[in-house]
């Protein structure tokens, strides 16, 4: 069986590379590292919603180029590197109890985080969903306490290179639809629905307290079928007003 790979660079900063297998092509387009030295790094620490989860699948996640994170990384050019942290079941203090999830807990992961993005100049923080699953039992409150807990983490970890602390963005998650089969079964998301229009307040608050950047635009960020995850629309008004805030 013949197999060969053909790469040719294209000037918008792709590689296409092409493999034939029994007679049968594949084109893949692979985005190239910014290797601009001067770039500002910019972490995008976030759940489902930052990964990409396309609402409704079963686990299937929507390309970069839909992504909020990728479409940032397009308006911002190659000034600026956007690095995506993104996992599913990500929860601020809270993980997930089933086997496979482990590692979902935001404060237990951060510190390492940081300290393999260092150094960094932003921090985009977009989380809550998942802390208002009933099984927590969380308030709005409690989730904005959480939140504030990881952010001073953040503020506190010192970085290997340099003295300057990278500038903290926080975002407000989307409101959760509780109607939906996804959200009600089993309860899942039983009473997230008004604590998650709470946390616009509480999260203003709490980027208030830190001296931290904060954008709400919950209503903007529409939800699919399941209540929960963003729509490519949620993405793209999500990335224009991170890029507003960022370059203003």
């Amino acid at each position: 069986m013949c197999a060969y790979a053909v790469d040719c660079a294209l000037e918008n900063g792709f590689h296409v590379s092409t493999r034939i297998f029994s007679m049968k092509i594949r084109c893949v387009m692979i985005k190239k590292m910014n290797i601009n030295p001067e770039a500002k790094r910019i972490l995008c620490f976030g759940d489902s919603n930052t990964w990409g989860y396309m609402p409704g699948s079963k686990h299937n996640r929507y390309s970069a180029d839909l992504r909020w994170t990728g479409i940032l990384q397009g308006l911002l050019g190659t000034s600026y590197e956007v690095i995506e942290e993104g996992l599913n079941s990500r929860g601020i203090t809270k993980g997930d109890p089933r086997p496979g999830k482990e590692g979902r807990s935001s404060i237990e992961y951060i510190i390492p985080c940081l300290d393999s993005h260092d150094p960094l100049d932003y921090i985009v923080v977009f989380l809550g969903t998942n802390e208002l699953k009933s099984e927590f039992n969380l308030s709005a409150e409690g989730v904005g306490e959480n939140l504030e807990m990881l952010i001073r983490m953040i503020i506190k970890q010192p970085s290997q290179f340099r003295d300057i602390k990278p500038q903290i963005l926080i975002v407000t998650p989307p409101a959760v639809s509780e109607t939906t089969e996804y959200a009600s079964k089993g309860g899942k998301y039983r009473g997230a629905h008004e604590k998650s229009i709470e946390l616009k307040k509480i999260f203003k608050k709490v980027a208030e307290d830190t001296s931290s950047l904060f954008v709400d635009i919950q209503d903007q960020l529409s939800v699919g079928e399941d209540g929960v995850h963003m729509l490519p629309v949620g993405h793209k008004k999500l990335a224009e007003a991170v890029r507003s805030i960022l370059v203003e």
